[in-house]
């Protein structure tokens, strides 16, 4: 990996795309620790060095934005917004077939679809600001965070111009991160979303560290370091695995010349979803959370049973509320990202074939079948990342400071893996020895 690091940088176009890559990471870490008006810097920096668990109410938030969202940035949001507005939009292409038709249309379609989640994005971003700015306000964004959080001086003045302005600051700060993860897609190196993503949850894992090795010694610092890094290869070891579906091709004359007659074949990966699932869970997760901060019914029998249950990760509905959406998105980004049928038509279409399978719907019904039974432990094996940690370290206290979280080392697993799957392709492209050389 890094050998191939050296070569993209002696590349020229490749080193520019990478350079333009780190400047927009540099760009968006420095919007992170930019306050919004209106907030008082040194009384948000007070109640962070005394943080409460009421904290966790908000936590998925704070992952996705670097830490951005407790110093109550212009970033505070982070990337949230475009997260939940991807999922819903996915969610209404199956449904409406209005949706499922613009998808069919290839990259025309593509574009409207990416124009109704940005529109989207920027509601859902004013609606989070909103209930931030209002928690943040009222004090319950730290609440029993210590006697040196003066929670009345995060937001001096509540009139309502500086409430609009930092409702607007913070959507505005969603509408420029979106921006900057396209313009990543479309002139630096991999999705810009995903390394966006991969930006923020990485920001935090050396404060974590540094925080348990203060707290609870070198022992604890070794062991937790150690069982990050088993993590991380068991991750790497499932990603990179795959069921290879042999496809022969026949020969076909076209004209004097013979086409065809070679052997290929399918990759179907173990975890063919990837990353999506877990993120989807956990901002779906993140809903309820949100329901009760928006409402002002925290007093209330459902909101405190919300609250109890459904907003910390170490009680065991929550784990298991959030095993089950795992499971259940990671059956249904595979069913709408791989259609069995149009593979098989496609291999039809070319003189493609299993050998033993007949073409056409035999043939899609095998890849159906394959599909389901390795997406069965794919999707097992996400839920037991995401909870492992979880359980594991939930015994003595340790998992609020656990820094490799499930979703953390799967995103940062994921992301990194197929950055540099992209990276080392781009390099073959432009190193490929053929007979022109």
């Amino acid at each position: 990996m890094l050998t191939a690091f050296a070569r993209a940088f002696k590349t020229p176009d490749l080193r520019k795309k990478l350079l333009f890559t780190l400047g927009i990471i540099a760009v968006f870490r420095m919007g992170a620790h930019i306050p919004v008006p209106g907030v008082d810097f040194s009384a948000v920096q007070a109640c962070i060095g005394n943080p409460s668990s009421s904290n966790q109410l908000l936590g998925l938030v704070n992952l996705f934005s670097g830490g951005a969202l407790l110093q109550i940035t212009i970033f505070a949001l982070g990337i949230m917004p475009y997260i939940t507005s991807s999922i819903i939009l996915q969610l209404l292409t199956v449904v409406i077939p209005r949706l499922d038709a613009l998808k069919q249309e290839g990259q025309a379609g593509q574009t409207k679809i990416t124009q109704y989640t940005r529109y989207l994005t920027i509601a859902l971003a004013i609606l989070q600001a909103t209930g931030i700015v209002a928690t943040a306000s009222s004090g319950a964004l730290f609440s029993g965070a210590g006697p040196s959080c003066d929670v009345a001086k995060i937001v001096p003045n509540q009139s309502v111009f500086t409430i609009a302005t930092m409702v607007i600051t913070m959507t505005a700060g969603t509408v420029v991160i979106m921006w900057l993860g396209e313009l990543i897609t479309d002139r630096g190196i991999g999705n810009g979303m995903s390394i966006l993503i991969f930006t923020s949850v990485a920001s935090g894992f050396p404060a974590s560290l540094w925080n348990i090795k203060a707290e609870k010694g070198w022992a604890t610092f070794v062991f937790v370091l150690a069982m990050g890094l088993c993590m991380v290869g068991l991750v790497v070891f499932v990603e990179q695995a795959q069921r290879r579906i042999p496809v022969q091709y026949a020969k076909r004359m076209i004209g004097r010349r013979a086409y065809g007659g070679t052997s290929t074949y399918i990759p179907l990966k173990v975890n063919q979803a990837g990353v999506i699932p877990v993120i989807f869970a956990s901002s779906l997760l993140y809903i309820p959370a949100l329901v009760v901060q928006l409402s002002g019914s925290q007093s209330k029998g459902w909101a405190e049973w919300i609250t109890r249950n459904m907003t910390k990760s170490d009680k065991p509905l929550y784990m298991a509320v959030d095993f089950l959406l795992i499971v259940f998105f990671a059956f249904f980004y595979v069913a709408i990202s791989f259609n069995p049928e149009e593979v098989a038509d496609n291999m039809k279409k070319y003189g493609g074939f299993i050998p033993g399978i007949r073409a056409g719907r035999p043939t899609a019904e095998y890849l159906n079948y394959v599909l389901t039974r390795i997406t069965w432990p794919g999707s097992l094996y996400l839920g037991l990342i995401a909870m492992v940690p979880l359980i594991a370290l939930g015994a003595f206290g340790a998992s609020q400071s656990f820094p490799f979280g499930g979703t953390s080392i799967l995103i940062v697993v994921g992301v990194g893996l197929e950055t540099v799957k992209q990276i080392e392709s781009q390099l073959q492209q432009r190193n490929y020895e053929g007979f022109l050389r």
